[in-house]
């Protein structure tokens, strides 16, 4: 449910980047999210669509790029990706000890408007 609220802002950015350039429309917004976030693209897209409908956002495309999770096993000193959405040991050690490097971002990376 928290996705409702993560839309919201993401409206309320875009609207006020939108009236502060004087746009007649906002086209597309590009979204970063990391495979750690809990962040569901589907749910965003459903409340984006419900809550700007009235807007000059309204029809706007979302686009999701979504960040691999990235880690640095703290024993071995690798760094190795996550693999089939599952955390798992190092790949090369087997330890449990790593420092998440990417992964957890969440973002709106820019605006198209017109």
């Amino acid at each position: 449910m928290h996705e409702l609220a993560i839309t919201e802002q993401i409206a309320d950015i875009a609207i006020r980047h939108g009236e502060k350039n004087k746009a007649a429309k906002i086209t597309d917004l590009y979204l970063v999210i990391g495979e750690l976030s809990t962040v569901i693209d589907e749910s965003v897209q459903f409340y984006w669509d419900l809550i700007t409908e009235d807007t000059i956002c309204a029809g706007a495309k979302l686009h999701f790029h979504r960040i691999p999770a990235k880690f640095h096993c703290l024993d071995c000193g690798k760094e190795y990706q996550m693999v089939d959405g599952e955390l798992s040991p190092c790949p090369f050690c087997q330890s449990t000890s790593m420092k998440i490097l990417e992964g957890k971002e969440f973002h709106l990376d820019s605006i198209n408007i017109i």
